[in-house]
C-alpha cells in the first residue's frame, strides 16, 4: 500500500480556485502536477486442484493372481488426472480506460491518498480496508512409506527365481496375518501387557503387510496440483475456451484437442442502467478539468462454467466495467471539511463516506 501525502481537491470558499481532476496518461503514483491513480475492473480467478494419481506396479504383479488371490492387477505403470474441486474468485486488475489524475497546489487543503500497489484509489483522509488474502493451497503431506526388501528375511532374497521369491513374499504375509488374528483373539504366545502396546504390534504388523502386498498389487501415489486461470472480460461473451484437462497428460494446451474442454460465458447482467446525457451534460463531460474524485458504480456479470456441454458452476458477483463512473464533487473536500473516503478494493465503489466539520 502506497501513502501518498498529497495537496487535494480544495475548493476555495473565496476565491473560486479548486482543485482538478482530469484523464491523463501518466502512471499511477505522484508527478510533478499531483497524482494519478487507476479505478479497478473486476477479473475473476480460477482456481482448480487437480489430482494426479500415478500407478506404478510391484515387483511381483504377475504372480498376484497365482500367490494372492488378486484379480485383474494392472501391469503397466499408468497416470490419471481428475479435477478435484473448482472455485471462482472475484479480483481487482486496474483499468487502463479509467486513468485519472489529481491536479493539486499549494493553496489547497492537505489529504492522505492511499492507493494499491498497481495504482488503484483505496482511500482518502483515512486508512484503506482491510484485504484478507486467502492462505495458500499446501498440500497434505505424503506418509512415509515402508520399503518392502527391507522386510524379506534371507530365504526370500536367496531364492533362485522371482517366481520363488514371490511364493515366498506370500507366504510371508500369510503369516502376518495369522499371528495379527492371534493378537486380536488374545491366543498369541507373546501377548502385549497392555492395550498401548497391543495397539503398536498391531499397527507395525499392519504396515508391513501393506508393504510386502505392495510387492503384488502395485502402488498408487496421488499428488494433488493447484492451477490458477484469470479472465478479465470486457463484455458479454458466449463458452470461451478456458482449458483443457487430459485423463492422461493433465492441463494441456488449448488446442491440444487429447483434453476435454471447459468453457466459460459471461453475461452483463445490466443491473446498472445506462447513463443517459443531455446536451449540456455532454459537454461538461468533455471538459478538460473537472473537480473531484471520479468512483465506480459496479453492475454485475454472471460467470457459467462449462464441463463440455455441461453446465459446472454458476455465480454472479459485482463488476466495475459493466457499470458506471460517476464524479464525487470537490465540494466534499474543501476546507470547511475534513472528509473520509473509503473505496471498495474489489470494485472502486463508494464503501463509506464521512465527513467532520473542523471546531
Amino acid at each position: 500500500m502506497k501513502k501518498l501525502i498529497l495537496l487535494i481537491l480544495g475548493i476555495m470558499a473565496c476565491g473560486g480556485l479548486s482543485a482538478q481532476t482530469q484523464i491523463a496518461d501518466y502512471k499511477p503514483g505522484v508527478t510533478s502536477d499531483g497524482a494519478v491513480y487507476f479505478l479497478p475492473k473486476t477479473a475473476v480467478k480460477f482456481t482448480f486442484l487437480v489430482e494426479k494419481t500415478a500407478y506404478t506396479p510391484g515387483d511381483f504383479a504377475a504372480y498376484a493372481q497365482r500367490y494372492m488371490r488378486m484379480k485383474d492387477v494392472p501391469q503397466e505403470p499408468s497416470t490419471q488426472y481428475r479435477i478435484l474441486h473448482i472455485k471462482q474468485t472475484p479480483i481487482a486488475v486496474p483499468d487502463t480506460t479509467k486513468k485519472y489524475a489529481i491536479r493539486f497546489d499549494a493553496r489547497t487543503v492537505a489529504a492522505n491518498v492511499a492507493l494499491s500497489e498497481d495504482g488503484c484509489l483505496l482511500a482518502i483522509n483515512t486508512e484503506p480496508s482491510t484485504v484478507l488474502k486467502p492462505e495458500p493451497f499446501k498440500p497434505v503431506p505424503k506418509p512415509k512409506r515402508v520399503n518392502p526388501r527391507q522386510l524379506m528375511n534371507q530365504d526370500i532374497l536367496s531364492a533362485g527365481s522371482t517366481a520363488k521369491m514371490a511364493q515366498l513374499t506370500a507366504q510371508e504375509i500369510y503369516d502376518l496375518r495369522e499371528n495379527r488374528n492371534l493378537l486380536i483373539k488374545g491366543q498369541a504366545d507373546n501377548m502385549p501387557k497392555d492395550g498401548e502396546q497391543l495397539r503398536l504390534m498391531l499397527n507395525q504388523i499392519d504396515a508391513q503387510d501393506e508393504a510386502l502386498t505392495s510387492l503384488f498389487k502395485g502402488i498408487y501415489e496421488c499428488d494433488t496440483i493447484e492451477h490458477e486461470l484469470v479472465i478479465c472480460p470486457d463484455g458479454s461473451f458466449d463458452r470461451q475456451l478456458l482449458f483443457r484437462l487430459s485423463q492422461v497428460n493433465g492441463l494441456v494446451d488449448t488446442d491440444d484437442l487429447s483434453g476435454e474442454p471447459f468453457y466459460v460465458s459471461v453475461e452483463n447482467m445490466h443491473s446498472v442502467p445506462e447513463p443517459v446525457e443531455d446536451e449540456k451534460a455532454a459537454k461538461a463531460r468533455k471538459k478538460q478539468y473537472e473537480a473531484g474524485v471520479y468512483v465506480n458504480v459496479p453492475g454485475k456479470m454472471r460467470v457459467t462454467l462449462f464441463q463440455g456441454v455441461n453446465v459446472l458452476q454458476t455465480s454472479e458477483q459485482p463488476a466495475a466495467q459493466f457499470g458506471n463512473v460517476e464524479l464525487l464533487s470537490g465540494d466534499l473536500f474543501n476546507k470547511r471539511y475534513t472528509t473520509h473516503l473509503w473505496l471498495n478494493t474489489m470494485t472502486g465503489a463508494v464503501e463509506r463516506l464521512e465527513a467532520e466539520q473542523p471546531k
